[in-house]
């Protein structure tokens, strides 16, 4: 089937009283057994993956779920549930609590940039850059994309912790989603 065909499914998403039937894109990759449509936003998407349900947990508790359905365009690395689970015992929890929410909301913001960028874009700013990229999140700090080998990205966050992109350029209606297999940290 060529990518303009599309597979029209019901997904079931229920986003409060609103169900959405979105086309399946035949040329997007799946994320955590899910098929992500080009044409549903991020949160929509997300919310199918099984990779994904602390990160959607998190994005509620935070009360970003309206920002990262607005049109943007944003780019999102998206820690998996197991990226969530090698940080230290207990964080996640605390993180959730009501208390916590500007620095669960800054966690997840280190997460997040402004604009649409895919990985040939991450991919041309190292090369630009002679082997790094600078991008800045949209919590204000700063990550540093890098390459180890001639396809795999890695993130680095400002403390040095680094996590590699393991699925690339999930496009949404709103930006790109590239999975991520740690949580990055500001300072």
């Amino acid at each position: 089937m060529n990518s303009k065909k599309a597979l029209y499914v019901g997904l079931g998403l229920t986003l409060g009283a609103l169900v959405v039937a979105a086309p399946l894109q035949d040329n997007n990759p799946m994320v955590g057994g899910a098929a992500m449509s080009k044409q549903s936003n991020i949160v929509e998407n997300a919310v199918n993956s099984k990779d994904h349900t602390t990160l959607v947990a998190a994005v509620k508790a935070a009360g970003l779920v309206d920002t990262l359905a607005s049109k943007g365009p944003f780019t999102v690395f998206a820690p998996t549930n197991a990226a969530f689970s090698l940080l230290p015992a207990g964080t996640v929890d605390t993180l959730l609590k009501p208390e916590n929410k500007g620095t669960l909301t800054k966690v997840l913001t280190y997460h997040v940039v402004a604009g649409r960028l895919d990985a040939k874009a991450i991919k041309n700013a190292i090369k630009k850059g002679g082997g790094t990229a600078t991008i800045t999140t949209v919590a204000g700090n700063k990550l540093t994309a890098t390459l180890n080998g001639p396809m795999n990205v890695v993130v680095t966050d400002e403390s040095g912790n680094t996590a590699s992109v393991s699925t690339y350029d999930v496009y949404q209606s709103n930006g790109v989603i590239h999975v991520i297999d740690k949580v990055l940290l500001p300072r």
